[in-house]
């Protein structure tokens, strides 16, 4: 038994399928496979059924799979520990990122992670909130940046407020009216589909569900590209997160500041053990840096 054929296993139970797992594990699908029999034979075990369309794991698989991700996070940790200890500041960084935020955060903090930390590699990851966080507690991700209080089992540091904006279509009886009420944006708000923070964020702050939400017979925008064409197209508004501004405007959307000042706080998460403090407190002032720049405040 070994780590590499762990992680083959852990990527075939997290793709549920086997060509998948091999390009995410850089091999090809008949070494993977082969090297999974091995290990199936040595513990007496099937992990895998191995369906026409689909794999699922085998209540042996399911039992035995915690295991694997134990061993295989610990091996990390121990591999993370002494890269830290040699240089705290370099090697592979695993940072998750929310949708709402990794195509406006990225794009300028990638060239200055390069200019002022060029020893540490991050390695982007974008998902919802709640995969990046059960990502993290498997060890799968150093750290995220979310728009939500973390759970209690992890730390956060807070990086900066971005306000909310109304993104309004042209024509819009509330273009030119100053400060917009967020309340009355309820009834043509349109939101991002369940599990976008945003979207609860949006909703809590116009004081209604979405026009596109509750029904059961709306559309489900998974991404504010989406909702910005709609509104460009005069199909509702939104509330759109500060560091989309830019983006908004190339649509044409008129953006109007909210009376409430509803906005988000943006964090970057990680485990209280672990080993990249260093990089994690040095990644969090770069962070500050580039989100100043972009107008966001500290709270």
């Amino acid at each position: 038994m070994n780590l590499r054929d762990l992680r083959y296993f852990l990527a075939v139970a997290e793709h549920r399928h086997f060509g998948r797992a091999a390009e995410a594990c850089h091999v090809s699908q008949p070494t993977l496979s082969a090297q999974l029999r091995k290990l199936e034979e040595e513990l007496g075990v099937t992990f895998f059924e191995r369906g026409s369309r689909a794999v699922t794991l085998t209540q042996a698989g399911e039992a035995l799979l915690p295991h694997a991700e134990a061993a295989v996070a610990a091996a990390d940790a121990l591999a993370s520990g002494a890269q830290a200890l040699a240089d705290p500041l370099a090697g592979p960084l695993r940072l998750g990122i929310i949708p709402t935020l990794a195509p406006f955060l990225l794009p300028p903090l990638m060239p200055r992670l390069r200019a002022e930390l060029p020893l540490l590699a991050p390695e982007p990851w974008e998902d919802l909130t709640e995969a990046l966080l059960d990502r993290l507690r498997h060890h799968a991700l150093d750290a995220a940046v979310i728009a939500t209080a973390p759970p209690g089992e992890l730390e956060a540091m807070s990086l900066a407020v971005e306000p909310f904006l109304a993104a309004l279509p042209p024509g819009h009886v509330l273009v030119g009216k100053g400060p917009v009420a967020e309340a009355a944006l309820g009834p043509d708000l349109l939101v991002l589909a369940d599990g976008h923070c945003l979207s609860d964020q949006a909703i809590a702050a116009c004081g209604r569900q979405g026009r596109n939400q509750g029904s059961g017979q709306g559309f489900r925008a998974v991404s504010l590209a989406t909702l910005m064409n709609l509104v460009a197209a005069g199909f509702g508004t939104t509330l759109l997160p500060a560091l989309a501004a830019g983006a908004a405007r190339q649509q044409g959307l008129v953006l109007r500041p909210l009376e409430g000042g509803a906005g988000r706080e943006l964090r970057l998460v990680f485990r209280a053990a672990t080993p990249r403090r260093a990089a994690l407190l040095a990644l969090a002032q770069v962070l500050r840096k580039v989100l100043a720049e972009a107008g966001l405040a500290r709270r």
